[in-house]
């Protein structure tokens, strides 16, 4: 079922400013970049903390640390996403032990993603602590977590999702509302 564009919440500029503002958010709870680093969740957490890292070197001229979490073997739903689902590497070529870790993501939705990554997290060491940041937090959680780092809460329906496009994925900079057509709605 194709789902329609409902609204643009968000343009290249506008989440340029939102990753902006997130990196001073960081930089100014961690007291600046000691012990930092930025871990990504693939898909779109990646280039998000790769963006986010490329910005606290321009603030601060220091390099931190980023590395690539795959969740999908700690998925709760992995039966249901397909018969071989494709399983990609973690890639964090640091010690994580005592550091202060700031997950990346796109969207905050249920909560089941992020306790996919802090499962998959805990088994690679003992963080000092862990924080979130997410660009959407559109809110409908099926489990006690929040963001420390939100670029906009954005009450959705459940008939409609936030679609998070980056350019080094999508070829475009942008966050769409999309919803089901109407007819789509009606139930039998």
């Amino acid at each position: 079922m194709e789902l329609m564009v409902k609204a643009r919440i968000m343009d290249a500029d506008k989440l340029r400013r939102t990753l902006t503002r997130i990196a001073h958010e960081i930089l100014e709870r961690n007291r600046g970049t000691e012990n930092l680093v930025l871990i990504g969740i693939r898909r779109r957490g990646v280039p998000l903390a790769e963006r986010l890292q490329k910005l606290i070197r321009e603030i601060e001229g220091v390099e931190v640390p980023l590395g690539i979490l795959d969740i999908t073997l700690y998925r709760d739903d992995l039966t249901t996403l397909s018969v071989q689902p494709v399983i990609h590497r973690t890639e964090i070529p640091f010690n994580i032990n005592g550091k202060k870790v700031v997950l990346v993501d796109d969207v905050l939705f249920t909560g089941r993603t992020l306790r996919a990554a802090l499962d998959a997290l805990i088994d690679l060491g003992r963080p000092q602590n862990i924080q979130l940041a997410v660009i959407i937090d559109r809110g409908h959680r099926e489990l006690p977590v929040r963001a420390d780092y939100v670029g906009k809460n954005v009450p959705t329906s459940r008939k409609e999702e936030i679609a998070v496009q980056l350019v080094e994925i999508d070829g475009v900079d942008q966050v769409l509302i999309r919803e089901l057509p109407e007819e789509a709605d009606v139930n039998p």
